[in-house]
């Protein structure tokens, strides 16, 4: 090489060079990011957590494996800039606060600091840091990781909480740093976020409810003492409890500001907004200001916030295969069976539920056959419980219920022949079948450790209670017949009448279903319908505060 050439070499190298520093850019900010994002993720010692700046990182596998699989390179930043979709994941984490989440628990802090230095530096003229730029690109892609995970399986681990969750948590199913890779290079990052959601209509209702609550909380001023009734309220009596439902009415916006002549007179057009609101938080619609009507008035919105932030989570925990094509789902919280097809409903019933400790379980199971006219085999607690101490009281117990004593091989023992006061019991108690059959006349099976089933009742008259926690745990349903006839509708043979037949028989008849059918029991408090209207339900089993608690460590 000439030496002119040389000359001209270096002066090219030069000239580019001081260019890029009067443009407020080194010439080798690319490289310097980028080797310093490399630096934050090498180690000369195996860790479990990765520091920068003394704050931990939330990932550590996705973080190291998605810059090693870009050669370290930077994602967020071009040519010493914040991109756009720097920005619009730093509004997504805040946009997490409607998912229920908590946006500080994606480093938000920090990265705001980031955010708000940067922009002081393009006011004042000053070139970003390449350190800063290396961070947060870091705690940007840490973020997306952790924010992503929550949203597709939940914050929270529900096999925390034992028995009181029992459906296994779902299995992610998309790859975090792939999926970052692809909204960076189609400039999705909203989208890519939205895709992790749980695939409910009633997820984004959801979202949108907690928005307008968060909204009421700031705004917020009335005064959310307990409102309490002893005796019920009917229209056109007085309370001193009036004033304040009356206000809670127009809080609600149920109710439109209206002049009255007695503050405390329960009157026609607070009845109208009464029913509304029974309508809505599933109570009975008959515009009487009993005691649980009266509680749902206690509800502030924080309180309602907070139930709505549980249940959001709870959604998340569900498995896909609540989208299947066709299964029951049971919501325990609402006293409701739902069967769909094809995103139809074909049954909808009130069931009865387990009561406070006998509480339903949270699972899923298939059901997979129906046995129509059943006996009852009683449960050994039921047995020690209430029949041993009501054969005590009554010998002829046993034959006015339609019961029978059997060995554990199945052979019938006379009541008379036993020692009711023993300390040890050796056999079984069955109910026969029958009009006073304590299953009704029908039971659905779908084969589980708990021995939980759905079955019709002889005690009909509890359906039409708004607090239908009345059972051991199995589920009972207000309409056997429709579900019946809905399971076997592939079968032609099985008509009303046969059905009705098959149910006023003296000997079970099983039937095996011709597929099995996913049964989901859940428990939700809360949730938005299609149209985005809320829904609240009380807390039966007490188990809100427990997840929440977790929700916000």
């Amino acid at each position: 090489m000439s030496f002119g050439m040389m000359k001209f070499k270096i002066f090219t190298i030069l000239f580019f060079t001081f260019y890029l520093i009067g443009h407020g850019l080194s010439a080798q900010s690319y490289d310097e990011v980028n080797e310093l994002i490399r630096f934050r993720m090498e180690s000369d010692e195996p860790k479990d957590k990765i520091e920068i700046r003394n704050v931990s990182l939330l990932t550590i596998e996705e973080i190291i494996r998605f810059y090693s699989n870009r050669a370290f390179e930077k994602a967020w930043s071009k040519n010493g800039y914040l991109t756009e979709e720097a920005y619009e994941l730093r509004f997504e984490i805040k946009q997490a606060e409607f998912d229920g989440l908590i946006p500080e628990d994606y480093n938000l802090g920090m990265i705001e600091s980031f955010f708000l230095t940067f922009e002081e530096n393009k006011k004042n003229g000053i070139s970003n840091a390449t350190g800063d730029l290396a961070d947060l690109d870091v705690f940007l892609s840490d973020a997306y990781f952790h924010l992503a995970k929550n949203l597709e399986i939940g914050k929270v681990d529900p096999s925390k909480f034992g028995e009181d969750w029992e459906i296994a948590r779902k299995t992610p199913v998309h790859d975090y740093p792939e999926l970052l890779e692809e909204a960076l290079e189609k400039k999705s990052i909203r989208k890519s976020l939205e895709s992790l959601y749980p695939r409910f209509s009633i997820y984004k209702k959801g979202r949108e409810v907690i928005r307008e609550l968060t909204a009421k909380v700031k705004e917020d001023t009335l005064n959310w003492k307990k409102i309490k009734v002893g005796k019920s309220i009917h229209v056109g009596e007085s309370n001193p409890q009036i004033p304040q439902i009356r206000e809670r009415l127009i809080y609600f916006e149920l109710l439109e500001e209206y002049s009255y002549q007695n503050e405390k007179l329960y009157d026609s057009i607070m009845m109208d907004a009464i029913k509304d609101f029974q309508g809505i938080n599933g109570l009975e619609i008959d515009g009487v200001i009993g005691s649980q009507t009266a509680s749902f008035f206690n509800d502030s919105p924080q309180d309602r916030l907070d139930k709505a932030r549980v249940n959001m989570e709870r959604l998340r925990w569900l498995p896909d295969t609540v989208k299947n094509a066709e299964f029951i789902l049971v919501n325990i919280a609402n006293f409701q069976l739902d069967y769909l097809k094809n995103l139809d409903t074909l049954v909808s019933s009130r069931v009865i539920v387990g009561k406070k400790y006998h509480e339903t379980p949270i699972f899923m199971a298939e059901m997979s056959y129906i046995v129509f006219s059943p006996y009852w085999n009683i449960p050994y607690s039921i047995t020690r419980s209430e029949i041993i101490p009501s054969v005590r009281k009554n010998p002829n117990y046993i034959s006015a219920k339609n019961m029978e004593v059997v060995t554990t091989s199945g052979k019938l023992v006379d009541p008379g022949s036993i020692d009711w006061n023993a300390k040890s019991f050796p056999y079984l108690i069955r109910q026969k079948p029958g009009e006073g059959n304590s299953l009704g006349l029908v039971k659905f099976m779908f084969p589980n450790k708990h021995n939980v089933y759905i079955h019709d009742t002889n005690a009909r008259s509890l359906f039409a209670l708004d607090d239908r926690a009345r059972s051991h745990g199995c589920i009972r349903i207000e309409n056997p017949q429709n579900f019946a006839k809905a399971l076997l509708a592939n079968d032609p043979n099985w008509n009303i009448d046969k059905i009705e037949n098959a149910m006023h028989q003296s000997q079970e008849k099983v039937v095996q279903l011709d597929r099995k059918i996913p049964v989901v029991l859940v428990y939700l408090t809360f949730w938005a319908d299609s149209k985005g209207n809320a829904h609240f339900r009380e807390d039966l089993y007490d188990r809100d505060s427990e997840v929440l608690g977790a929700l916000n460590k």
